[in-house]
């Protein structure tokens, strides 16, 4: 059903000269859910969140935006947060905020209360009347990005969110984005650093070169690669790999290798069997980093 999901695309492709940056690109965003778009810088990941939010048109294929065509016709249900910052200066902190909010429709006097209450909720209360050309870079795009939530979209794109933030504004960044999730807005945003998209993401698609290389979700991406074993026998190192498969390679006191097609527990009892004994036994699950860096490098140069 069409109402299941606040974007699709299909097909789309964008070409700027003779260079195709989008390639035939399909997303289904799901409501009420956390997207991920990931990919290498140049990946195209803001080519195709510009076309879905109907900034640039495409040169091929089809999209639609909380159900609409035309993505235009829905921007007041949209927040967005472009990879390029950008505030009046000579603003406060509220009235920033609260500017925002009326190009969306927002009446004036609502967006600046709730400029205040937001402001105070991402612990910067202290700098309600302060101007932006006075606040630090993560202050005032974390200013910027509440600016893009004021209005209670539907709908919230964010482009690189996390870059430039400290540790600590990252933190309060990725609470905002589950807030939003948990009032039931839709959060799409794109990043090429693995570990937001790990804690948040409930989907995610992978772009490289200008294509979809994957879409699915976090655990999915992981099931791409194999589980590893890191075994240490405790007698006879050198006996014990006679009886490893044929991957395992020696780390020291360790044999690292693929967890078998079935299982550990039969290696393991031949390895106590043969006196070789378990002084050590890890099953290795690889994280989306090493998911990520096998599909991208999979690429078709």
């Amino acid at each position: 059903m069409q109402d299941e999901w606040a974007i699709t695309a299909s097909g789309l492709v964008k070409r700027f000269g003779d260079r195709r940056v989008v390639d035939g690109v399909d997303i289904q965003v799901p409501r009420g859910r956390i997207y991920g778009v990931l990919g290498p810088n140049g990946a195209g990941k803001t080519t195709t969140l510009r076309m879905l939010l109907g900034i640039i048109e495409p040169d091929g294929g089809t999209r639609t935006l909380l159900g609409h065509d035309r993505p235009r016709d829905a921007s007041d249900r949209v927040g967005y947060l472009p990879e390029e910052r950008g505030l009046y200066p000579a603003m406060k902190a509220r009235e920033a905020i609260a500017f925002m909010g009326a190009l969306r429709g927002l009446p004036w006097r609502t967006g600046r209360a709730r400029a205040v209450e937001l402001l105070e909720g991402a612990g910067l209360g202290h700098a309600v009347d302060t101007k932006i050309r006075k606040l630090s870079k993560g202050m005032a795009q974390l200013v910027q990005l509440l600016g893009s939530v004021v209005h209670k979209p539907d709908l919230l794109v964010l482009d690189e969110p996390f870059s430039g933030l400290d540790p600590v504004n990252q933190e309060g960044l990725e609470r905002l984005i589950l807030a939003e999730r948990d009032r039931g807005a839709t959060v799409l945003f794109s990043t090429h650093v693995m570990a937001h998209a790990e804690r948040l993401c409930d989907r995610l698609a992978i772009i490289a070169g200008g294509k979809r290389r994957f879409e699915g979700t976090v655990a999915d991406a992981r099931s791409t690669l194999p589980e590893r074993v890191q075994y240490t026998p405790r007698a006879d190192i050198d006996g014990a790999g006679a009886l490893l498969p044929a991957d395992a390679v020696r780390d020291g006191d360790s044999w690292r290798f693929q967890l078998p097609e079935g299982g550990i527990e039969a290696l393991l009892a031949r390895l106590i069997a043969a006196g070789h004994g378990i002084a050590g036994l890890q099953i290795e699950r690889p994280g989306l980093h090493d998911a990520f860096v096998r599909i991208v490098g999979e690429q078709t140069k």
